[in-house]
């Protein structure tokens, strides 16, 4: 009851306050049509009408949907409403004027300032609700008082746009008090009625910041180093530093410019957007029948994601762990992409039930990427490292050929060129095998089989950053293993983008390799992550050298010496080609004397067929 009374209370507030300025715009017309000086007879005909135009200009907000909207809340689209709502009304009564004349003859004039009258009174109503909703309301005077004061970097369209929306809703708690950019053109100058004071260097030379306690990062189009350098400054005189979304959410509308967040490592690692072939990459997932084994882990799941918005008739998702299956399944249903989906609970290894998912799904394209990759656990567990990245790969080819499956692309990694680890030795056998598949299957059952290779990706799991993280939360030490380690990296979205532009080109053979960028110092990664998070390296947060573990290398390669680069159509994808050497008979002798050799012996015996492996040995 108290509801329905609330709302009749509302309902009643709305009609007074329109009708009001209805009454309010009719009556003054006549004054300006007169004036001020209205004869007798047109003051009572005035009078007379108010009625009429009472009851047409309410039909017609009725109509227009301005008694179910928040007075407070107006923007483009209300006032739309309300102009076609004025005019169509004013309409109405310019034919009643010349259809029921002499009772209705109100000037021409009259109803023409009416329109302009009202239509402006209702927006100015309107307008001025909003902004005692967002500035004067009293209950939001605690809020007000609190508002933090920032500066903004980048006095482009991004920075003046965010300092917009900051300006008219200080009910997000910021207030912008200074621009700084580095384009002298702009210095000394207002936007918003915000200067622009100088470059960002300039913070250096005020005294207390002008009460600044955050800077905010509006540059998108910005080198990482110069990020960086912003980072480095506003980390040093103590002020948090924040940036906008990326402009993907931007774009997509996912986000608004005022949901800014903290500087992320990839914001300094300088990562440039990756342009891809979406027109042929449709085509090779739109309406097909698409598996992604590991579906539930870093890559799997993006693949998943990103395959499933490209519209396949049906997304196959194999995944062992049956938790990890439930969260893809979940964010995909999320995504409202899930009707596509299929979670299947099973190990690429055991063959009968990953028979049976053939059979009955008949999977036209696989992309293999269960897989064991945490490069220091393999290596204390040799056997397993095998079991699953070779012979479950071993499984998924031969399932492959078997139900004539298109294209199938293995999920590689940068460690397979000239190994040093047993992970990065079992990829490069799980590549020679398909390789070797390639070259001697029948032509009657083609499938193309292809390798893709990338270094780490960024916020995968076992990925330093995420360890990092922990480490810094907990108080340090960071802890790297040596003071020259570098590693290639790539966000997991661009990977994956990648991974399907390279099996849109591919015909079969091929190692597709993604080009990873400038390789990036460890070290400098972990000093950088303390500065993120408002310490200083070596003073707050210590950074300490372990040493390299078995099987790791100082830095990753790009290619193999045997094998030949050639060119793509991308210009982040590269191909090679090299003549695989593949003895089937030692991997049939390895996989029934698995559990018989100790790890030294495994290792050896995966040299015999990855000759350039480089094995530690106990």
């Amino acid at each position: 009851m108290g509801y329905h009374f609330r709302r009749f209370l509302r309902t009643c507030s709305l009609a007074g306050t329109y009708s009001a300025v209805i009454l309010a715009s009719f009556y003054l017309a006549y004054d300006i049509r007169f004036d001020f000086q209205v004869p007798p007879q047109d003051d009572h005909d005035r009078l007379k009408y108010l009625g009429l135009v009472l009851a047409v200009k309410l039909l017609a907000l009725i109509l227009a949907r301005q008694f179910t909207s928040l007075l407070t809340y107006f923007s483009f689209p209300d006032l739309l409403k309300l102009f076609w709502a004025m005019l169509g009304s004013s309409g109405v009564l310019v034919i009643f004027r010349l259809m029921a004349d002499p009772w209705f003859r109100a000037p021409r004039a009259a109803l023409l300032v009416d329109f302009l009258f009202c239509f402006g009174g209702l927006c100015a109503t309107r307008t001025a609700m909003r902004l005692y909703r967002e500035r004067f309301n009293p209950e939001r005077k605690g809020t007000l008082a609190t508002k933090q004061k920032i500066a903004i970097v980048g006095a482009g369209d991004a920075g003046a746009s965010l300092a917009r929306e900051f300006i008219n809703s200080p009910s997000q708690g910021f207030k912008p008090v200074a621009f700084l950019d580095d384009d002298p053109g702009k210095h000394g100058k207002l936007i918003h009625g915000v200067p622009v004071l100088g470059r960002p260097e300039i913070l250096n030379k005020i005294g207390d910041f002008g009460g600044i306690t955050k800077l905010v990062v509006a540059m998108p189009s910005a080198p990482a180093k110069r990020i960086r350098d912003i980072v480095y400054l506003g980390t040093k005189l103590g002020l948090k530093v924040e940036t906008l979304p990326s402009m993907e959410q931007l774009a997509s509308g996912v986000v608004r410019a005022t949901r800014i967040r903290p500087i992320e490592v990839e914001d300094l690692l300088g990562r440039a957007v990756v342009a891809l072939d979406y027109t042929s990459i449709g085509k090779l997932i739109n309406d097909r029948v698409v598996m992604v084994t590991g579906a539930g882990g870093s890559i799997g799941s993006e693949l998943c994601r990103q395959i499933a918005a490209l519209g396949p008739k049906r997304l196959l998702m194999v995944e062992q762990a049956e938790g990890s299956a439930f969260v893809i399944e979940q964010d995909l249903n999320e995504l409202e992409l899930g009707l596509v989906a299929v979670p299947l609970v099973v190990d690429v290894l055991d063959r009968a039930p990953m028979q049976a998912i053939f059979a009955k799904y008949q999977p036209q394209i696989i992309f293999h990427a269960a897989a064991h990759k945490h490069v220091h656990l393999m290596e204390r567990q040799p056997a397993e490292a095998i079991r699953n990245n070779v012979f479950g790969t071993r499984v998924m080819a031969q399932l492959a050929l078997e139900h004539k499956v298109t294209e199938f692309v293995l999920i590689s990694t940068d460690k397979a060129i000239n190994p040093t680890s047993v992970m990065g030795a079992t990829k490069r056998l799980a590549e020679l095998q398909i390789q070797a598949l390639q070259a001697t299957q029948i032509e009657s059952s083609k499938t193309k089989f292809m390798a893709v290779r990338f270094g780490n990706v960024l916020e995968s799991s076992g990925s330093v950053i995420p360890i990092f993280k922990r480490q810094i939360a907990r108080g340090g030490p960071v802890t790297v293993t040596h003071p020259d380690v570098t590693r290639y990296f790539m966000t997991i979205p661009e990977a994956v983008g990648l991974v399907l532009q390279s099996a849109a080109m591919g015909s079969g053979g091929e190692i597709f390799v993604l080009d990873m960028g400038q390789p990036v110092k460890i070290a400098d990664l972990a000093r950088q992550m303390v500065l993120l998070s408002g310490l200083k390296p070596g003073e707050d947060i210590e950074i300490t050298f372990t040493g390299l573990k078995p099987g790791e290398k100082l830095y990753e390669e790009y290619q193999h010496h045997a094998e030949t680069h050639q060119q793509t159509e991308h210009p982040r994808v590269m191909r090679f080609i090299c003549a695989s050497s593949f003895d089937d008979a030692v991997l049939e002798d390895m996989e029934k004397r698995l559990h018989q050799l100790d790890g030294n012996q495994l290792k050896m015996l995966l040299k015999q067929s990855v000759p350039e492996y480089t094995p530690h040995v106990n």
